[in-house]
């Protein structure tokens, strides 16, 4: 599908190309001081417009052809993407790049294909308010399309800023009284997305206690504190399912998550689980690597003898990893030791 680029590229580029049209336009004098200053910035404004408009189409073309490419090798390619890693390795172009272009063209396509832009519309956003559209809800779409359509500049401050709006407006998790002062603009809506995000981590349980919360004070200091408090809900409610030490019948998670609430523990608490979590993948991956260690080194040393004493004396130093009782220096600059023993059952 072909997408018009800037009003006047697609005379442009084929000259560019042929060099008979160098990409260049006028810029003020940085030591003409009859310039304002006033002006002098606004010029410097619309000059970045312009490349960043240019840098977003190409982009936009870019990504389009790398899809291309991409889709071609998944067809008739070795299903291992070889082609197309060497395709880009060729033009000097790593995988995060290509992908991050390719991403770029999927917005543009979702956004134009689904009405929610004119193609012209494009050349009013920067690269990264028009992916963060583009991964927003269809209803912020609109918004920020309407604005474009009016010949706003869309920025991702922008985006976000709509985006919170209609947060604010439309979300269940937000009681009334909420809703209303973001209306009237007497509560920012900034200070409002964070905490939706964060409920709806939360089972309705919790939501509602929260809700019930700012509804009976609905003002900033009550949503950041709230906020603050759905963030340690989920990190608690995350990190506990991942710990095997609490899976015991004698644990309830929920009374101990009310006990560290009516004590104003909440957050210790959490940091405290998820602590734990992370000890126990630590002390996994610990056991597997260990087992690692020493089947390799006993490949070595079946593989060695008297004829490789070097390699024998590096087994004879790594032999404080291998055995049952691994011994390692806390640090560089002390003489503590860590000793963990491995229990052959």
């Amino acid at each position: 599908m072909v997408r018009t680029l800037p009003n006047g590229s697609s005379d442009l580029i084929p000259a560019v190309l042929n060099g008979k049209a160098p990409l260049e336009f006028q810029l003020p004098d940085p030591e003409d001081d009859r310039i304002p200053d006033h002006e002098f910035q606004q010029q410097i404004e619309q000059a970045w417009q312009v490349c960043d408009r240019f840098d977003l189409q190409t982009d936009i073309w870019r990504g389009r052809i790398l899809r291309t490419v991409r889709d071609r090798e998944k067809r008739n390619g070795d299903g291992r993407g070889t082609g197309f890693l060497n395709w880009l390795k060729d033009r000097e172009i790593s995988k995060s790049q290509a992908y991050a272009l390719i991403e770029v063209a999927n917005s543009a396509d979702t956004l134009i294909e689904g009405g929610f832009l004119e193609p012209d519309d494009v050349n009013q956003f920067s690269k990264r308010a028009f992916v963060e559209t583009a991964h927003s809800a269809p209803e912020v779409q609109q918004l920020v399309s309407d604005a474009a359509r009016r010949g706003d500049r869309i920025t991702r401050r922008e985006v976000r800023q709509l985006s919170d709006e209609w947060t604010a407006m439309t979300s269940e998790l937000l009681p009334e009284p909420i809703r209303e002062k973001a209306a009237d603009h007497t509560l920012p809506t900034r200070y409002l997305a964070p905490l939706v995000k964060e409920m709806q981590k939360l089972p309705e349980t919790h939501q509602i206690t929260l809700r019930d919360t700012i509804a009976e004070t609905p003002d900033v200091d009550t949503v950041k504190q709230v906020t603050a408090e759905a963030r340690y809900l989920a990190k608690y409610l995350e990190a506990a399912a991942r710990v095997q030490a609490l899976s015991t019948e004698s644990l309830n998670l929920e009374l101990a998550l009310e006990e560290a609430l009516r004590i104003g523990c909440l957050s210790a608490t959490a940091d405290l689980v998820n602590q734990a979590a992370q000890l126990e993948q630590t002390v996994v991956k610990l056991f597997l690597t260990w087992k690692r260690l020493n089947n390799l080194s006993e490949r070595v040393y079946v593989d060695s003898g008297e004829s490789t004493p070097h390699l024998r004396t590096l087994l004879s130093c790594l032999g404080n990893l291998a055995n049952e009782i691994i011994e390692t220096p806390l640090d560089d600059m002390s003489d503590r030791v860590v000793r963990l023993q491995v229990l052959s059952d």
